[in-house]
């Protein structure tokens, strides 16, 4: 079920313009939402050593959506992650993620992402363009999402849910450290994959 649905409708016996039909179900979604960090998550996948992948998540994180369910256009969000709750499930690892070599948590201890656009690309697919910062370094991100749909929980609150992913080149945002391996090729690939599944609570 996609945020809105274009059909054609007869405005004159021979002319057929395209309009705007919206659901009156995901209408009723337009709103503003904070994104519930207990059931969310903001992850990445990185290629190590040149023969597996290494894969964490940032345990802090808060965020703002603005939905429009007529015109998903107008839908924006505003995401801050916090860089020191790094979780790779290795303790010496995270430390040297949080370190100058990398991230400099101490430094710039929040990841930003700001939208500037979103658009339907179709059905429940959805893209939302903006600005991601690390470090002192801001960047454009495209991020691809899908939309989960909406739900009432127990407690009475309306949810509704997306997924989503996009790759970036670290190296873009200033992440350059690496370690040249006696086989040929490097520790850490450039390429890292974001991934993000949210659950956001509709506010009063």
């Amino acid at each position: 079920m996609g945020l809105f649905n274009r059909r054609s409708q007869d405005t004159s016996a021979s002319t057929a313009v395209a309009t705007l039909e919206v659901d009156p179900a995901l209408a009723a979604l337009t709103g503003d939402y904070v994104i519930d960090a207990a059931h969310s998550s903001i992850g990445f996948t990185v290629r190590h050593a040149m023969v597996t992948n290494v894969r964490g998540s940032f345990a802090e994180h808060e965020g703002t959506l603005h939905l429009d369910g007529g015109d998903p256009s107008r839908s924006t969000a505003s995401i801050d992650v916090k860089i020191a709750s790094v979780d790779t499930g290795i303790g010496d690892r995270d430390g040297h993620l949080r370190s100058g070599d990398f991230f400099d948590a101490e430094t710039f201890p929040l990841m930003t992402f700001r939208s500037t656009s979103a658009e339907q690309l179709g059905g429940d697919k959805y893209r939302i363009s903006g600005e991601l910062t690390i470090k002192d370094v801001t960047r454009p991100l495209s991020i691809d999402l899908e939309f989960g749909g909406s739900a009432t929980d127990p407690y009475g609150n309306e949810r509704v849910g997306f997924e989503g992913s996009a790759e970036i080149l670290r190296s873009d945002w200033g992440l350059t450290w690496n370690a040249a391996l006696e086989t040929g090729g490097v520790m850490v690939s450039d390429k890292v994959k974001l991934t993000f599944d949210i659950s956001a609570i509709k506010q009063a």
